[in-house]
């Protein structure tokens, strides 16, 4: 039975090539981004699976509440707290700390080579699955100074030699290489070239009180591994009774810990991560993922309503058949399993082709944006060709579902009595349904892609309040910026120069606590520290006071501070007046400094430190000091940019031939910051040319059979004196009115969709314009007058005498 719907299957396939082709080439459209979704998601949910107790392996979370606000739930935990539930916390099987701030240069010999990782305790290789291939994993991070490699790192220091038991130097101290492991996997939240026992941390930071402070959650990350068939919620009730315990002894400072399983921690919630602590890994939101299934299934389901449609359309010529097989014995269930089973072949053949646009795709997709191309590889395995066949069924039973329904309920006598009287022929109106849903939605794919297109080139111009034109932000990677600065000071280029903390206005931050007066109302407050050069550089406007007149040489040496308007309206400072508020002082409070009183010389115009999806918020600037991490700022007067940047690139290897040159203009920097809204733009625009293609390709296939199946209508019309023109809007006039309908809805949608929800998270958005709504729907009527008037046009320009003479 099986075989004969087989068979039957491809004779209706090659009996009506056009109608096959049009359902083949759409379904393989839309299923290649179904695959690329479906490698994506498995992709992420390879992370970590490579450990042999990764389903028991949690990590600790910390919910911070500061001054009664809350700050938020993080990902990072302070090695007391590590500890504390080592020695606390029963039912648990291990515990493992890492510290990711490790990030030095390594030299062996005359070789110095930089090289990044964590800190760890020897429990790291009893909790994650790390084969070692030299030295003792329960011993090998127990000693201060001890360092573990991984093969291409141990390769890179050392070449062919064996690594283990030599030593190499860190900051003018030997370590001792006591284990050679396998390089990490690519699917895996941790990634590092070498582990330093926690210890030599610890030892280093052994006149740092906050080093192992219950509130210092930055930069470390606590593991538990838990027995099989744990209590959690008895887990969980432990770690409250620890927060408790140690909240006691906080005045205005809270925390919460909680369970993260290691499963959740790349694709589940969002959380932030404490100054200092570097990336935590690779992570991808599950609202990101359901936006993209969303995307991915409609267009799907525009493929499987164009199948649905052309399979309808095309019923008077597939009713005797039906009817035929009825009258020989076939029953209802059989018919049904005809039509699935014609549809399904339809799907398979699709996937054959599908995979091969997935294969072109691909590169495209991963090169949206760094990060992407960071997180997945999208290579075919096994079990992703597995679930490709199957997603291939599936979209054929979707497909097939309706035609299937629609000819199991014909009846037998009516359709070999007269076809045309079956009713089935009632399914007409859903058949315009789905013809409205399907540009619908190809419409607001469309207008979406040219909304977002304008929101985003106006995020890019849009004015921060200071100057970002041919400014060059160089990283100086731990080196001090003076060498540097007399460097570039030589070329002629280079027409100003200027030192700064951090890059602001691309979503770095940096801050701390600040209070007025004697009052306790304390506010978190943005900072970046700059020399007295970095304001006139930029161009920002200072509507009172004036620059740094004092360059500190320690952190501790600052005094002086520069505040934004933001601030004064914050803590109603001199009743908001920038001159009155020239002399006031402040108290500010952060990791580096412990409520340091500071007197504001200078209030400046209003700005944009954060990305302009925030409100402007409350920012000071200090003065730069030697004992900060540096970005040399430099701005550049140029007609050739590129051999310029290649001067000042010679320059650095003056300075440093180990570290690469790392530096970008400030405008590059900005576009990257919005490199996630505009991969969204591009993956939505993509779309919206697939969901075009394959709605105009549906649109062709029933012209042609509408126009097949009314040839002696159009030629009795042009007998009676019909002109081409009438015959075209005869024909065309019920789609348009489809169309019209389509955007009606679609236009009013894409707007609220915007205005309502959309740019309500963007406070500085420009409003929707009419033109952006309206350019889709142009170029949607565009490519349906073409298809439509095509095929009428050709009808139209029969010769009547052709059509007619057999009647």
């Amino acid at each position: 039975m099986i075989g004969s719907y087989l068979k039957t299957a491809a004779r209706n396939l090659l009996r009506n090539k056009l109608f096959s082709a049009i359902n083949i080439v759409g379904l393989a459209i839309s299923m290649s981004v179904g695959l690329l979704l479906i490698a994506f998601l498995l992709d992420l949910r390879s992370y970590d699976k490579f450990h042999k107790n990764g389903e028991r392996i949690y990590r600790i979370t910390s919910s911070l509440t500061e001054n009664q606000e809350q700050r938020g739930k993080f990902a990072t935990a302070s090695i007391k707290t590590g500890k504390l539930i080592r020695q606390k916390i029963t039912g648990i099987e291990n515990v493992a700390i890492l510290r990711n701030d490790f990030a030095q240069d390594a030299t062996v010999g005359t070789t110095t080579l930089p090289i990044k990782g964590f800190w760890a305790d020897p429990s790291v290789f009893n909790v994650f699955t790390f084969p070692m291939l030299e030295g003792n994993p329960a011993t090998a991070l127990k000693d201060p100074y001890s360092i573990v490699l991984t093969q291409t790192a141990a390769k890179k220091l050392f070449g062919n030699q064996p690594a283990l038991g030599k030593s190499l130097t860190i900051n003018a101290l030997d370590y001792q290489v006591t284990g050679v492991m396998k390089d990490v996997p690519f699917f895996s939240h941790i990634d590092f070239e070498a582990l330093v026992s926690l210890a030599t941390a610890e030892q280093l930071n052994r006149t740092n009180g906050n080093f192992e402070k219950w509130t210092n959650i930055s930069a470390n990350y606590v593991y538990l591994l838990l027995p099989a068939h744990a209590d959690i919620p008895s887990i969980q009730s432990q770690l409250d009774a620890i927060a408790r315990e140690e909240n006691l002894a906080e005045a205005d400072t809270k925390i919460q810990l909680g369970l993260l399983p290691l499963s959740d921690i790349v694709v589940g919630e969002s959380l932030r991560r404490s100054e200092g602590s570097g990336s935590g890994g690779p992570h991808m939101p599950p609202a990101v993922l359901w936006i993209l299934a969303g995307l991915a299934l409609v267009v799907v389901l525009s493929a499987c309503f164009n199948y649905t449609n052309l399979s309808m359309a095309r019923a008077m010529r597939r009713f005797k058949e039906v009817g035929l097989r009825k009258a020989i014995g076939a029953g209802k269930s059989q018919i049904w399993q005809q039509f699935l089973m014609e549809a399904v072949l339809i799907s398979l053949a699709a996937l054959l082709l599908s995979y091969l646009l997935f294969l072109a795709l691909r590169p495209q997709l991963l090169s949206l944006a760094p990060e992407i191309q960071r997180t997945v590889k999208l290579e075919l395995t096994p079990a992703m060709a597995i679930v490709f066949i199957i997603f291939s069924v599936m979209v054929g039973i979707v497909a097939g579902f309706m035609p299937a329904f629609f000819f199991s309920k014909v009846s037998a006598i009516s359709t070999l009595r007269n076809a045309s009287s079956a009713k089935g022929f009632k399914y007409v109106t859903l058949r315009r349904a789905l013809v409205v849903v399907q540009y619908t939605l190809t419409l607001i794919f469309i207008t979406t892609t040219a909304v977002g297109y304008v929101q985003y080139k106006h995020i890019l111009a849009f004015d921060l309040g200071f100057r970002t034109e041919n400014i060059l932000n160089i990283n100086m990677q731990g080196n001090k910026p003076d060498a540097l600065l007399k460097e570039l000071g030589e070329i002629p280029e280079v027409t100003a120069l200027s030192r700064s903390l951090i890059i602001t206005s691309i979503g770095n931050a940096w801050g701390g606590y600040m209070t007025y007066a004697d009052s306790r109302d304390s506010a978190l407050v943005m900072t970046n520290h700059v020399d007295e050069n970095y304001l006139p550089l930029h161009g920002y406007k200072l509507l009172a006071g004036g620059n740094f007149s004092t360059r500190p040489a320690t952190a501790n040496a600052v005094s002086e501070v520069i505040v934004n308007q933001q601030v004064l309206k914050r803590f109603n400072i001199a009743t908001n007046d920038p001159q009155q508020a020239i002399g006031q002082q402040i108290t500010f409070s952060n990791f580096q400094l412990h409520r340091r009183k500071m007197t504001i010389v200078g209030v400046m115009k209003d700005f944009h430190y954060g990305k302009v999806d925030n409100l402007i918020e409350p920012v000071a600037f200090m003065p730069w000091t030697a004992e900060d991490r540096a970005v040399v700022n430099a701005k550049i007067q140029s007609t050739d940019m590129l051999a310029t940047r290649a001067r000042i690139e010679a320059a650095w290897k003056k300075i440093d031939r180990i570290h690469p040159f790392e530096a970008e203009f400030y405008n590059d920097a900005i576009e990257a910051a919005y490199s996630e809204f505009s991969a969204m733009i591009k993956i939505i625009g993509f779309l919206s040319i697939l969901a075009i293609s394959i709605a105009s390709m549906g649109l062709f296939g029933m012209m042609v059979f509408t126009t097949e199946t009314r040839l002696k209508e159009i030629s009795i019309r042009k007998v009676m004196g019909a002109s081409s023109g009438n015959l075209v809007y005869l024909l065309s006039r019920g789609f348009l009115v489809l169309l019209s309908i389509s955007a009606l809805i679609a236009l009013p949608v894409t707007y609220l969709l915007f205005e309502r929800v959309v740019l309500t998270k963007f406070p500085y958005h420009t409003p929707v314009q009419g033109a952006e709504l309206f350019v889709g729907l142009l170029t949607v009527l565009l490519i349906a007058f073409i298809m439509i008037g095509s095929q009428t046009i050709k009808a139209a320009r029969r010769n009547p005498v052709d059509v007619l003479k057999s009647e």
